[in-house]
């Protein structure tokens, strides 16, 4: 069952880890995220607060996807289903455009 939740995450270009969460806890997990229940609470509640600020008295949430940018990663997480798919990727910085 683990492959077909992680199914595609192993190929994302610079990532370090990954995390599949549910409100159970980590179903699936790897890399620099491995076994990661801290990072994994953490985004979770992330994620809740942020579909309970874009409800808006909606019944469905237009949240899918969020991301926290930090200065040498970043962790994407995506909202699937009952499930969150967290990608923690390397920022490859892009050179100034000088004007």
């Amino acid at each position: 069952m683990a492959s077909a939740l992680t199914q595609g995450l192993e190929r994302i270009p610079d990532q370090l880890g990954y995390l599949v969460i549910s409100e159970d806890g980590v179903l699936a997990s790897a890399g620099e995220l491995e076994n990661d229940e801290h990072a994994a609470g953490v985004i979770m509640r992330m994620v809740q607060t942020a579909v309970k600020l874009c409800m808006n008295g909606s019944a469905e949430p237009f949240l899918k996807r969020m991301s926290v940018v930090f200065g040498e990663h970043t962790y994407m997480a995506t909202i699937s289903g009952q499930k969150v798919f967290v990608v923690k990727r390397h920022n490859n910085p892009q050179e100034a455009v000088e004007v």
